[in-house]
């Protein structure tokens, strides 16, 4: 069968996804980009890069790590879009065309529920901001904070990874309608890159998927995609030797596959039962027959908020929109850089979670994104000593119309908190008040306001600055392998 995947490296000059490359050319003479120069006094490698990189040069050097995927990442996210930034532009333009004349009636009005959204009152911007945390943890519920916990306590490496298998196979299972539409989507846009010879037979097979994937028959579903598409993708692979997109779509096809596969509620209760069996933590678990443990996944606090997550739909559909240009050049190009923006935060596993506030309160606009790591460690406790888990860290960054933009970082443990408010001349002039002001609204919550503090902003906050666990490797995944 044809390397579906593509895992051998590309013809050079003959990259399908982009035929700009150029043919290498020799070094220039004291080229300090060169890395591994010939040094007869030891064994260098024979592929001319160098693994020996300290990792806190990541955000300071431009040249690629090669043992590490996450200081990569951690480049890509200094690099990001504005968030805040584009987000002011995209809905400024939204507002512009919802009273332009001549714009279909539908989209007029999906526009104008999008934008209505955005203004919220005292208690409706509390009971959004908690429907978007709850909507991003996919890992809530009973159960799952029963495995949390036996994941942190059991020095057993087998049992750790029986609980990151099932958890995998949860993670595809709760995403089985996002997995099921990229399929539709991937195999509708395949047979526009392919010739019609081709294409038009992939279509057929795609409307017989379609079928499958609507009425939730994912047995139909993979015996059509195992047993025709993906063998006819392959036949197509090898006799034309496409390096071009249509290869690129069928990797992404792939993995959507496997991820669909893995998802299955059979692979599921299987992963689940194997767990019971390693030691005394996790023995309770036979207790739960199928039906209460399909009940407890499907029906946890996470898949309510998500159902109820109308905004994430809204945006995401103007997003649509706006991508394929039914709104304009500069609408479109705004929310280009906002999608690629979250897609940079979703590139790979953090143990942070992120999510952006857009909101109009009163006649001001405040856009804001911010991440929350829900287990920092502690730095020191009153003894002086390292301390451990239990603190919750906040970073926000805020654009406030007419004041500018802001980074807040916010640390809670136990009822006390630390706040540091970082702004333009405006905010630093009356630091002062604002301070007191914070602890009085802190106070009013039943919160220790341990430390408040309001300075002028000398440069925006990095990531790693707030979260240097995360910057050091501490508790993130390094997807290098």
């Amino acid at each position: 069968m044809a390397n579906l995947m593509g895992v051998t490296n590309p013809a050079p000059v003959y990259d399908g996804n982009n035929n700009t490359h150029a043919l290498p050319t020799a070094p220039k003479p004291n080229d300090t980009t060169i890395q591994n120069i010939p040094d007869p006094t030891r064994v260098g490698r024979a592929d001319a890069r160098t693994d020996q990189k300290n990792a806190g040069d990541a955000l300071e050097s431009q040249v690629l790590r090669y043992d590490s995927n996450l200081q990569f990442f951690l480049q890509a996210l200094r690099e990001a879009p504005d968030v805040q930034a584009e987000l002011a532009r995209a809905i400024t333009w939204l507002k512009g065309l919802v009273v332009m004349p001549g714009l279909t009636q539908g989209v007029a009005e999906e526009m104008s529920q999008f934008l209505e959204m955005l203004h919220l009152d005292a208690d409706g911007f509390k009971q959004f901001f908690l429907d978007q945390m709850a909507a991003g943890n996919r890992f809530s519920g009973p159960l799952l904070s029963i495995l949390r916990q036996a994941y942190q306590s059991t020095p057993s490496q087998n049992v750790r990874e029986g609980i990151l298998s099932f958890l995998k196979r949860y993670s595809d299972f709760s995403s089985t309608g996002h997995i099921a539409g990229n399929l539709s989507r991937i195999l509708r846009q395949l047979p526009e890159y392919m010739p019609k010879s081709w294409g038009g037979k992939l279509l057929e097979l795609s409307a017989g998927l379609e079928n499958s994937l609507q009425a939730g028959d994912r047995a139909g579903a993979l015996k059509l995609l195992q047993g025709q598409i993906v063998p006819y993708l392959a036949s197509y692979v090898e006799r034309t030797h496409d390096l071009g997109t249509a290869r690129g779509l069928i990797r992404l096809l792939m993995l959507n596959v496997a991820r669909y596969e893995n998802g299955s509620e059979g692979g599921l209760i299987a992963a689940f039962r194997q767990m019971s069996g390693y030691g005394d933590a996790l023995s309770g678990l036979n207790q739960l027959d199928d039906d209460a443990l399909m009940k407890l996944l499907r029906e946890n606090s996470f898949t309510q908020a998500a159902r109820a997550d109308v905004f994430a739909e809204k945006l995401s559909s103007m997003a649509s929109k706006a991508l394929r240009g039914e709104f304009g050049a500069e609408a479109r190009e705004a929310f280009q850089e906002i999608v690629r923006a979250i897609l940079i935060n979703e590139s790979v596993f953090m143990p942070l979670r992120h999510s952006i506030l857009p909101l109009e309160w009163g006649d001001r606009m405040m856009y804001s994104e911010f991440w929350v790591d829900p287990d920092a460690e502690e730095d020191r406790d009153q003894g002086g000593k390292p301390g451990g888990g239990g603190k919750i860290q906040f970073l926000f960054k805020l654009d406030i119309q007419g004041l500018g933009f802001l980074d807040m970082t916010l640390a809670a443990r136990e009822g006390q908190v630390d706040l540091a408010v970082f702004g333009p001349d405006a905010v630093a002039d009356h630091q002062d008040q604002i301070a007191r002001d914070l602890k009085e609204i802190l106070s009013d919550h039943g919160l220790d306001g341990r430390s408040v503090r309001v300075a002028k902003s000398q440069h925006p906050l990095a990531i790693t600055e707030v979260f240097p666990d995360l910057f050091e490797g501490k508790r993130s995944v390094n997807v290098k392998i």
